[in-house]
């Protein structure tokens, strides 16, 4: 049976918009954005935090917070990189409160001695990676 033209778009359209959300192809390693916000993020302090716009204004790319979550989810783990220094703007955890990746980052902060009440960092604990 021949399908109308209207139903086969129907169908196809899920498709589409999963192909446009894939990552580019190429390793993420060999990326030199994704390496230089690594680089910031390696040297973020033990007890001090920043924030995903503060990371990728320091590795030349401002404008650009979300391609700093996104670096952190590629981040090899044996990079063993300290995710857990890197917040949302005014210092708020991204992760909903009730998620086990909201009590961990809340713990690791918690075991450097930055303070973490209602979700959010003191604001003593955000560093000027200008700075580093």
């Amino acid at each position: 049976m021949a399908r109308s033209k209207g139903n086969l778009r129907e169908l196809l359209r899920p498709l589409s918009r999963e192909r446009s959300r894939r990552p580019a192809a190429g390793a993420p390693e060999d990326n030199p954005a994704l390496q230089a916000i690594w680089h910031v993020i390696a040297q973020i302090p033990r007890g001090r935090v920043s924030t995903y716009g503060a990371v990728a204004r320091a590795a030349g790319l401002p404008g650009r917070a979300r391609q700093t979550a996104y670096a952190l989810r590629m981040s090899p783990p044996q990079m063993h990189l300290p995710w857990h220094r890197v917040v949302g703007a005014g210092g708020r955890i991204v992760f909903p409160p009730a998620s086990r990746n909201f009590r961990e980052q809340a713990r690791r902060l918690r075991a450097e001695g930055v303070s973490v009440r209602d979700g959010r960092v003191a604001r003593a604990a955000l560093t000027d990676l200008e700075t580093l």
